[in-house]
C-alpha cells in the first residue's frame, strides 16, 4: 500500500474518494455505541462520517502522513499507523469498514483474516474497492509511455482488482458468509480540468513512474492523456475508468 502521500494533493484535488464513500457508509447502517474499525481510514473524512452515528470509530492506516493529518482534522477521533494485512488488535470491533483501500493491499487473504480476527461473531465487514478492470484504460496507457523507457508496467502495478468471484471466495474460505456483492462502472470525473488527470497520476500511480526525472514524468503523462483522451476527456473534464466492488459479508 502506498506509504508516501501528498496529503494536501489528496484532500483539495481527490475529494471524490470520500464523496463517493458516503454512500458506502449508509450500506454499513453504523449505531449508536458500535465499535467499528475504519481499515484504511486515509486522512479521516468517513472516520467522522461514521462517528456521527454516534458509532466509537477507531481509524488505521498505513500512511504516517494521513494518518497524522486525520489526528489533526479530527483530534477527537482515535488513529492508528497499521499495516492492513497484518493488523492485530486487543479489542473485538461490531463492524470493520473500509473505502479505496482494499485494492492497495495484495495480500488479500491476510487482510480477510486480519478481519476476521478483529471482528466479533456476528460482525460484519463493509467494503468498496477497485474491481476487475478498474482503470483499465489508464493503465494501458501507462504500458504504452513507459514501454519507450524499457520498463514494464505490469512489473509496477500496486494494484489488486479481483472479480466478486474470486473476492468472495477468499472471504468464504475464511468462514464469512457473504451477504451483498455488487461490482458497478462509476466513471468518477476528476478537478481541475485539464489538469484533472495529472492530479489523479501523480497521487495514485506514482509506483509506475519511480525513479524518472521531472520531464520524463511529464513525458508519460502526456503521452497516457493522448492515449485516453478519446474515451476519457469529455466537456472539459477528465474522468477515471472506475469499477468498484461492494461487498458485506458477515463473520459466523
Amino acid at each position: 500500500m502506498n506509504n508516501d502521500w501528498n496529503v494536501r494533493l489528496y484532500d483539495s484535488k481527490l475529494r471524490f474518494v470520500s464523496e463517493f464513500g458516503k454512500a458506502v457508509v449508509s450500506l454499513l447502517h453504523p449505531k449508536a455505541g458500535e465499535k467499528i474499525l475504519d481499515l484504511g481510514c486515509g486522512t479521516g473524512d468517513l472516520s467522522f462520517e461514521i462517528s456521527k452515528s454516534g458509532a466509537l470509530v477507531v481509524g488505521i492506516d498505513l500512511s504516517n502522513s494521513m494518518i497524522q493529518e486525520a489526528r489533526v482534522k479530527y483530534p477527537n477521533l482515535q488513529f492508528k499507523v497499521e499495516n492492513g494485512e497484518e493488523f492485530r488488535t486487543e479489542e473485538k470491533f461490531d463492524a470493520v469498514f473500509s473505502n479505496a483501500a482494499l485494492h492497495w493491499m495484495k495480500r488479500a487473504s491476510n487482510v480477510i483474516e486480519s478481519v476476521w480476527l478483529a471482528l466479533k461473531p456476528g460482525g460484519r465487514f463493509v467494503a468498496e474497492f477497485g474491481g476487475k478492470g478498474n482503470v483499465e484504460l489508464v493503465i494501458k496507457g501507462l504500458e504504452y509511455a513507459l514501454n519507450e523507457f524499457g520498463i514494464t508496467a505490469a512489473e509496477r502495478n500496486p494494484w489488486y482488482y479481483p472479480s466478486i468471484g474470486e473476492y468472495a471466495s477468499l472471504l468464504e474460505k475464511q468462514g464469512f458468509r457473504v451477504t451483498y456483492a455488487h461490482h458497478f462502472d462509476r466513471p468518477t470525473p476528476l478537478e481541475d480540468g485539464e489538469r484533472g488527470l495529472d492530479h489523479w497520476i501523480n497521487a495514485f500511480a506514482g509506483h509506475f513512474l519511480h525513479g524518472l526525472n521531472d520531464s520524463e514524468r511529464l513525458h508519460v503523462i502526456q503521452m497516457v492523456k493522448e492515449t485516453t483522451r478519446s474515451h476519457l476527456f469529455r466537456d472539459g473534464q477528465w474522468f477515471a475508468d472506475y469499477k468498484r466492488l461492494r461487498i458485506v459479508a458477515v463473520k459466523n
